[in-house]
C-alpha cells in the first residue's frame, strides 16, 4: 500500500463515511488475562463513545510509509488451510461474528505481543463501497463497481490516570482527583486485507507500529506468517555500517558530505512517486561510487554489504537510511549544525597544515542570541 490508498481508507474513519458494522473488544491486563470481551454493532455505541474509537482508528493509519506503516506480504505456505492468511481470511468473512475465532484471535494476539501493561484489543469489520473516479481524477460517490471487504485492529496500552489535585463542584472542595484507567492511542495494528490500485489485495497487509524501533518481528512472524522486515532503526545501522566498514580510513568530509547530498537529491528526484524510493546493494554501491569512494575502497564493498546486510539482498528505504532534517558535523569540544540543504556554506580545507573547516558567513552572525559584527560590515 502506499500513502494515498492508505489515506483514503483512513478517510472512512469519520461520522459521516463511517461504514463499520462491527467491534469487538478485549481488554487485557499485566498478567496476560482477559479482563473484558465485548461486541456491539458499531452504530449502537453513544455518539461521543463513536468519535473517540474513530479517532483510535486513524491513528492506526498514520505515519511515515517504511517506519510506522509497513506492507506485509504473505508467504505462500500461509495461504495454504490453517496459515495466518487463511485464519484472518475466514475471520474476516465472518464478520467478526464467530465468536470462537474472534477469541482465537485474541489468544493469538496474547500469546505472542510483548507488554508488560494492561492493554485492550479493538477488532472492526467493515465495507467500503469504492467510488469510480473520473479521467481527471474526480471521484465519483454515485457509482461504485467494487466493495472493500476488510478488518482492521488497534492495540492500545490502558495506563491509570495521574495522581493529582482536581476541583469537586458538587463540594466545591479541592481534593485528591479521582483516578481511574484510560485507553490510551495505537501502538500496533493492522489492517487486513491491504487496499491496492483501490482494490482488495488478500495477499498483503498493512502493519502499524508507533515506535519504529519497536517492531516486534516475533509478533509480526506469530501473526502474519514467515520474516518480519527491517525495522527503520536497523535500515540506517546497517547502512552506517556498510559506509564506514567501506570507506575505512577514507572516510574523509567530503566524500561523508557528497553522499548526504546524492542520497538527498535521490529522495527530493523521486518524491511524486507513489511508492517510497528504496535502495538495494546496487544501487548502494553505484551511491559510494558517486560520491567519490576511491575505487581501491570499493572492491571491499560486496564483502562489507553481506558481513553487514546479510545473504539475502533486502532493500533499504531511502528516507530510512538518510538524514533529511540535519546534517550535523561533531568534533570532541565543537558541534556544527547546518541546514541540510546548504552544506555547500562547509568546506574542508588545509589551513597552516591542519584540516579545517571553513564556514562561509554572509552579512549576519549571532553569538548567544548577539548580533555581531562580520568582516563585510566592519
Amino acid at each position: 500500500m502506499n500513502k494515498a490508498e492508505t489515506l483514503e481508507i483512513k478517510k472512512q474513519f469519520t461520522p459521516d463515511r463511517c461504514t463499520i458494522d462491527h467491534i469487538c473488544g478485549c481488554l487485557v491486563d499485566h498478567e496476560k488475562n482477559k479482563r473484558l470481551i465485548f461486541k456491539k454493532a458499531f452504530d449502537s455505541l453513544p455518539e461521543e463513545e463513536m468519535f473517540k474509537y474513530l479517532d483510535i482508528f486513524q491513528h492506526t493509519l498514520a505515519g511515515t510509509f517504511g517506519k510506522n506503516l509497513i506492507s506485509l506480504e504473505f508467504p505462500i505456505d500461509q495461504e495454504q488451510p490453517g496459515g495466518t492468511q487463511d485464519f484472518l481470511l475466514t475471520l474476516r468473512n465472518s464478520k467478526l461474528e464467530d465468536d470462537e475465532l474472534v477469541d482465537e484471535f485474541y489468544e493469538k494476539v496474547i500469546a505472542n505481543y510483548v507488554n508488560g501493561e494492561n492493554y485492550f484489543i479493538i477488532l472492526i469489520h467493515a465495507v467500503y463501497d469504492i467510488p469510480g473516479i473520473t479521467n481527471d481524477g474526480i471521484m465519483m460517490e454515485d457509482a461504485s463497481d467494487n466493495v472493500y471487504d476488510y478488518m482492521l485492529c488497534s492495540i492500545c496500552p490502558v495506563k491509570l490516570s495521574k495522581a493529582g489535585l482536581g476541583y469537586n463542584e458538587s463540594k466545591n472542595v479541592i481534593e485528591e482527583r479521582f483516578r481511574d484507567w484510560i485507553v490510551e492511542g495505537p501502538v500496533k495494528g493492522f489492517l487486513f486485507p491491504a487496499f491496492i490500485e483501490r482494490n482488495t489485495d488478500i495477499h498483503n497487509m498493512l502493519y502499524f507500529t508507533k515506535k519504529p524501533e519497536d517492531l516486534q518481528p516475533e509478533f509480526v512472524e506469530a501473526m502474519f506468517g514467515g520474516r518480519a522486515p527491517i525495522s527503520a532503526p536497523e535500515q540506517k545501522d546497517i547502512f552506517d555500517a556498510v559506509v564506514q566498514n567501506t570507506i575505512g580510513e577514507e572516510a574523509d568530509y567530503d566524500i561523508m558530505k557528497n553522499i548526504h547530498d546524492n542520497l538527498n537529491d535521490m529522495i527530493e528526484d523521486h518524491a511524486e512517486d507513489p511508492e517510497p524510493l528504496e535502495l538495494k546493494k546496487n544501487d548502494v554501491k553505484q551511491l559510494l561510487h558517486d560520491s567519490g569512494v576511491p575505487e581501491d575502497r570499493m572492491n571491499y564493498f560486496e564483502e562489507n554489504y553481506v558481513k553487514c546486510a546479510g545473504d539475502e539482498d533486502f532493500p533499504l528505504l531511502a528516507s530510512n537510511i538518510a538524514n533529511t532534517k540535519k546534517f550535523d558535523i561533531e568534533t570532541p569540544d565543537v558541534v556544527i549544525k547546518v541546514k541540510p540543504d546548504r552544506t555547500d556554506l562547509v568546506e574542508s580545507r588545509i589551513v597552516d597544515g591542519r584540516q579545517c573547516l571553513v564556514i562561509a558567513v554572509d552579512d549576519h552572525i549571532e553569538v548567544n542570541g548577539i548580533n555581531v559584527r562580520t568582516f563585510m560590515n566592519k
